[in-house]
């Protein structure tokens, strides 16, 4: 009496794809299933990208809407999450741009409460002033330190969502922290 194999289980890409697929030719419940895997991914990168819990919200939000009348654009060149990654930074980069920049040493103050004790005070404004700085970098520079250091990715996967080669993301670190000793 032999034993069968289990069928063999689609890793977690083949389902991507075969999810994305589906949702190009219209199927709303394979676009559900689809938003519903990525949602924390792209409310994730726009709270570290904008620093604002409000301004990710609303950034998923238009991230969610979008992918419904992009999702079609999608060819698989590259990974779904990277491409997904690209849609998300560009919506903040909208965002930050309509918005402007005049308020942001308001909510950095109101981050600090009355109730930490002044370790946790001051612990909770250097960082928060590191990633405002973070924030301030040319393009390419920010994406490059967050994608490494907040996303804990590789330089070459930081490099393929950013469109560029691995050793262009080490540069755009090297000077990025060039430019933060001049903003800290």
């Amino acid at each position: 009496m032999g034993l069968s194999a289990a069928p063999p289980i689609a890793d977690a890409t083949t389902q991507v794809r075969a999810l994305v697929a589906r949702a190009q030719k219209g199927d709303s419940a394979a676009f559900a299933t689809l938003i519903e895997a990525h949602y924390d991914l792209i409310y994730r990168t726009a709270y570290k990208w904008s620093g604002h819990r409000s301004d990710a919200e609303d950034i998923a939000q238009d991230v969610c809407v979008k992918l419904g009348s992009v999702i079609k654009s999608f060819d698989g060149r590259s990974a779904f999450g990277s491409w997904l990654y690209r849609i998300t930074l560009n919506a903040v980069r909208d965002m930050q741009r309509a918005r402007g920049r005049a308020n942001r040493g308001n909510d950095a103050l109101a981050e600090v409460s009355p109730e930490d004790s002044p370790p946790e005070q001051e612990e909770a404004a250097t960082s928060r002033q590191l990633w405002d700085a973070v924030r301030r970098l040319p393009g390419q520079q920010r994406d490059a330190v967050l994608l490494v250091y907040a996303e804990e990715l590789s330089h070459a996967a930081a490099g393929e969502i950013m469109g560029c080669r691995e050793a262009t993301v080490s540069w755009h670190i090297h000077e990025a922290k060039k430019t933060l000793r001049g903003l800290l």
